[in-house]
Parts: structure tokens; sequence; C-alpha cells
């Protein structure tokens, strides 16, 4: 990690080159079971190195697929023979890129990223653990490795295909009674007059902390009178409503902030204007989450817990590695992002670019039970989100759940399959499989 220009008596900081590498990571057991179905493309990454005229060398990456997009030759173009400073608060160069030209800008400069940003207002930073949707068991295998790393936050994302009270009720008895939970509903319970009842039941688990987007953002009248009726406090997506509305109509009570770097500051601005919390939502791996630690350095409303997802992976391509300690992680407050790339890594799970979308997998069976007893059979999550949305199906029935029917090679078991791919859904009276 150099801090200072790596060539003898070259000092300009004009970007001379940059690289790129996809990796595609391999994901820890229990998101390897799950996120095959709805984020296949959450393991591909495009690795960024900037290389100055000084010889120092900036990194940063991407999700290529989700909350992301591979860098193009036109952006490449916009930003050489310029100098890094001035490209690197322009959001539209992509996450990747704006990371390694703050990394290489801090190195030529001997100063850490947040120090770029503006005053520094914390030495750590809060960090959450986060998981998709996945029976409560597996939530809890999850919860063991985050109190184990010295989490105490824990985001998981709240669906209408599991019974979420049974969920809650497996997890939280092996929890230590200081971790919170946090669910992120993504409007699926449809309207207050839905998420009222359910919200109020759930406040009876203490270890429940923030409800996101139980209903869409979009119905202010709703979400108003949703908070009126709550304890527990919501938060909602930045921009939806629009922040004047949000702010005067007192529909949340904190925000998820995400974005380019001068995009998460202008927001957190004004939330911290208003005296409104948030978490700053930067998906990727290790990288991203130093990243995102630098932004929190620096934005005093930074008190939720960061979602950055970084612990899906086996590895954080990063060295050393973020260490945890009471939920929160030390700042780095060397030069540039303050930790150094692992190579190693990088090399072992480097990929070709592929050409075209990774998209979930079809040659697969997903059963959603019923306590009446009745099945529907899916193969995409994409599916069965939309007609839960749509209010095709029960809202957080008790008892409902889902799960995946492996291919035994019966008649039975293709024949529903062929009719899923066919229509979409195939709905069962009884348990054929």
């Amino acid at each position: 990690m150099a801090a200072a220009p790596a060539l003898v008596g070259v000092s300009s900081t004009d970007v001379k080159k940059v690289d790129r590498t996809w990796v595609d990571l391999p994901f820890r057991p229990v998101p390897k079971r799950h996120m095959h179905r709805e984020r296949p493309g959450w393991s591909l990454f495009e690795v960024t190195k900037v290389t100055l005229a000084n010889g120092v060398v900036g990194f940063g990456e991407s999700m290529v697929q989700y909350g992301g997009r591979p860098l193009n030759d036109s952006i490449i173009e916009r930003v050489s023979g310029k100098p890094a400073a001035e490209s690197m608060w322009d959001d539209s160069v992509g996450h990747g890129l704006q990371m390694a030209l703050f990394d290489a800008v801090g190195k030529t400069n001997g100063v850490p990223i947040h120090s770029l940003m503006g005053r520094q207002v914390r030495e750590r930073a809060f960090l959450s653990w986060w998981a998709c949707d996945q029976p409560g068991k597996d939530w809890v295998f999850e919860c063991k490795d985050a109190v184990a790393r010295g989490y105490t936050a824990f985001k998981a994302k709240a669906r209408s295909w599991f019974d979420l009270n049974e969920q809650i009720r497996v997890l939280t008895p092996t929890l230590p009674d200081h971790f919170q939970i946090d669910f992120d509903f993504n409007s699926l319970l449809l309207d207050s007059g839905h998420a009222g009842p359910y919200l109020s039941e759930l406040e009876k688990y203490h270890h429940l902390a923030i409800f996101e987007s139980p209903i869409p953002q979009a119905d202010v009248e709703g979400n108003a009178l949703l908070r009126k009726k709550l304890n527990i406090p919501i938060a909602m997506h930045y921009g939806s409503p629009p922040i004047m509305t949000a702010l005067r109509e007192e529909v949340c009570d904190g925000f998820v902030i995400g974005g380019g770097a001068s995009r998460v500051i202008n927001n957190a601005t004004i939330a911290a204007t208003a005296n409104k919390p948030f978490w700053l939502q930067l998906v990727g791996t290790g990288i991203t989450a130093t990243w995102a630690m630098h932004l929190a350095a620096v934005l005093t409303h930074a008190r939720w817990p960061s979602i950055n997802c970084n612990n899906l992976y086996e590895t954080g391509l990063i060295k050393p590695g973020i260490e945890m300690a009471n939920g929160t992680a030390r700042i780095p407050d060397g030069p540039g992002m303050g930790v150094d790339l692992d190579e190693d890594a990088v090399e072992r799970y480097r990929i070709e670019p592929l050409k075209q979308r990774r998209d979930p997998p079809t040659d697969i069976l997903l059963a959603i039970r019923f306590p009446s007893g009745a099945t529907i059979y899916y193969i995409s999550a994409t599916r069965y989100r939309a007609d839960f949305l749509a209010g095709k199906l029960p809202v957080f029935a008790t008892g409902v759940y889902m799960e995946q029917v492996d291919n035994n090679g019966s008649a039975e078991w293709r024949d529903i399959h062929a009719r899923v791919m066919k229509d979409g859904s195939v709905h069962s009276g009884g348990r054929p499989l």
C-alpha cells in the first residue's frame, strides 16, 4: 500500500490506465443453498484498478448484474488522461471505478478516503449481517456465525412464502438478548390494513428493531398511518416518496441510503438536517464494505448498521479482513482505502467476462405449501414475488413455507415442471411431490 507516488520525479495524478477483472466468488454454505433462486448474479464482480501517471494504483469493485454494471470503454475514455480528482465525484462512472479513483487519490496524498469526503465524526462503523429469505433453521446458522464474528445486528428478507412468525419463533431463542433483527418486507404486506395488525403482533419479539418498507413506499397515507400504530421504527428507501413529502408527512423514522459518493453524501446531509438516522446500503464484498465504512466516518446520522452483504462470500477480497467487535468495525486510517486487495483471491476466482446475464436456473421446481393443503409450483422467484405483490395469493399466511422439490426422475415431476414452464405456475389441491 503506497502512500506516496511510486515513480520518483513523477507527480501527475492523471489516469494512465484502467484494468478490469471479473471474478465469480463462492458463497458460504447457507447462502449457497438459497441465493440461486433469485440472485445468481450476486456472485459476479468486476474488480477495477486505476493506475495514475505517478505510478499509484487504486482499486474498487462493482457487482456486475444486480445493483451495478461493468465498465464500458466510453467511461474509461472519459476519465483517461484527466486528474483522478476531477472524475472521482462523478457517480456516473460506476461504483468500481469511483472507488478506485478515490483510493488512488488518497494514496497519492497519504490520507484515508474519508479525509477526502469530509470531517471524521466516528472511528468505528456499524455493520449488519445480511440474509435472504430462507427457513428459520438456516437463519439460526447465520446468526450463530454473526454472533461469533462480533456482529450485533441481523437484517433479513421477510417474505410471504415463509411463515415469519414461525421463523422468528425458531430463531430468537438462540440469540443473545442484545442482538437486534431488522426485517425488509419490500412492500409484501401490501397495505396498512394488512400491515398494521400483522406488525403489531410481531412487536412482542423484543429482538426486532426496524421494519423496512412494509407496504409500497408511494402509499403516503398508508405509511403515515402505519407509523402511528407501531412502536418499532420504519425505514424507507430515500427518494420514494420525494424526500420533502416523506419528511412533511412523517412516513418513516429513518432511511436506507445508497448509490455513488455524491448521491450518498447529498442524501445523508438532508437526512441529518431532518435528524433522521439511516443505514448505508452498498452491496458487495469486503471492498465495498470498507468503502461504506469510509462514508460512515463522515456522516453523522449513519447510526443504523450498514448493509453490505459481504458476509455472503467465502472471501472478502481484502487484506486484512474486517474485524468486528460489539457490532462495529474500526474504520481504516491508512492511505486510500486503508486495506490491500487480496490479489491471490482475485486470481483464484478470475473468469472471462460473461457475454450475457446470468439468470436463475430453470431446471428446478419450487413449491409453496399452504396450511390448507394446497401447493403452488413455480420455477421463478420473479414470478411468485409478482403474484404475491399483486395480491393474488394470501398475505403472510400462518403455516406457509417454500421448499425446492428435487427432480426424482418421476413422470409427475416432469409433468408439473413442463406445465410450470408453459403457464408460469401450477396450483394443486394436494401434495403430489
